[in-house]
């Protein structure tokens, strides 16, 4: 006869382990907050918005009455905040087992951030990247630990490559043009970061949620916003098959060693050629240091 704790783990294979999710309130993050959330872990939730973030909570509970959930308010649109909420994470946690890299923006005016960046590129990448190398003493004492970042296929859109040259793309911004060269970032970030985390028990995988109907992008896009509402009700899935990928990453035995595979359906998926190549991953990598000023004595 199994007793209470064995069957406990079964039900909850996430319990006793930290997750941080960016961008929990809603779609894709706020799914996966509430999932892994309901298998045990104790989840804390990055958000901009403290009343959102709150709600957000309230409607995991009402789900979920056991589960464990916490606020951490922070814009990913200021690198001094990141900070500030890297520092407060370390402070009531010392483990970090799953980080989900999962907030994203897609503006629909040219927008520069304090920091001087490119908005979409800031928030979708360098906050990130930021925020990862932060929490990495968390990651490494919760090892085995997972770094997660939500990408998506919108990255082939940005097939010239990362604009080394512009990062701040001020030749020919456009709203989708900015969201794909930021979710091309996404991608190079994982190649290069699985590489430098190489003999260690932390592992880093992208994923690709899908069309989903989450109202992301559409509005005061162009292009691409038209056609989002165009074809969402037709081709578009919900949320909770835009976070089943993510779920899964964040808790599947069988893949506890994989790392640097971007993913789809649960299953790899090839990135474009623009994100292969290792010399420009490398590069990116060192340009990001450069931009979030982070080093041995800054972090």
């Amino acid at each position: 006869m199994l007793t209470a704790e064995p069957e406990a783990a079964v039900t909850e294979p996430m319990r006793g382990k930290t997750v941080l999710v960016t961008g929990a309130n809603s779609g894709v993050g706020f799914i996966a907050a509430r999932e892994l959330a309901t298998a045990g872990a104790r989840v804390v939730m990055l958000v901009r918005d403290r009343e959102r973030g709150e709600a957000a909570q309230a409607r995991i509970s009402a789900s979920e009455p056991s589960a464990s959930t916490e606020l951490l308010i922070a814009d990913l649109a200021d690198f001094s905040v990141v900070r500030r909420a890297a520092s407060e994470f370390l402070t009531a946690h010392a483990t970090l087992d799953v980080l989900v890299a999962n907030a994203g923006v897609i503006y629909p005016s040219r927008t520069i951030t304090v920091d001087g960046n490119e908005a979409t590129f800031q928030v979708n990448h360098l906050s990130h990247f930021l925020l990862c190398a932060l929490l990495e003493p968390a990651l490494a004492a919760a090892a085995p630990s997972r770094v997660i970042t939500v990408s998506s296929d919108a990255h082939y859109a940005a097939w010239r490559g990362i604009r080394f040259g512009d990062l701040g793309l001020e030749k020919g911004w456009r709203p989708f043009g900015a969201y794909a060269h930021s979710k091309l970032a996404n991608i190079m970030f994982c190649y290069e970061h699985a590489r430098r985390l190489a003999g260690t028990a932390i592992t880093s995988n992208v994923m690709h949620p899908g069309l989903i109907r989450t109202g992301f992008g559409r509005e005061g896009y162009g292009w691409y916003g038209r056609f989002i509402e165009r074809v969402s009700p037709v081709v578009a899935g919900d949320a909770e098959d835009g976070a089943d990928t993510l779920v899964w990453l964040a808790t599947a035995d069988g893949i506890a060693s994989t790392s640097g595979v971007y993913f789809y359906h649960r299953r790899p998926h090839r990135s474009s050629p623009a994100s292969r190549g290792v010399a420009a991953q490398g590069r990116l990598w060192t340009v990001s240091e450069g931009l979030t000023r982070l080093g041995p004595e800054t972090r």
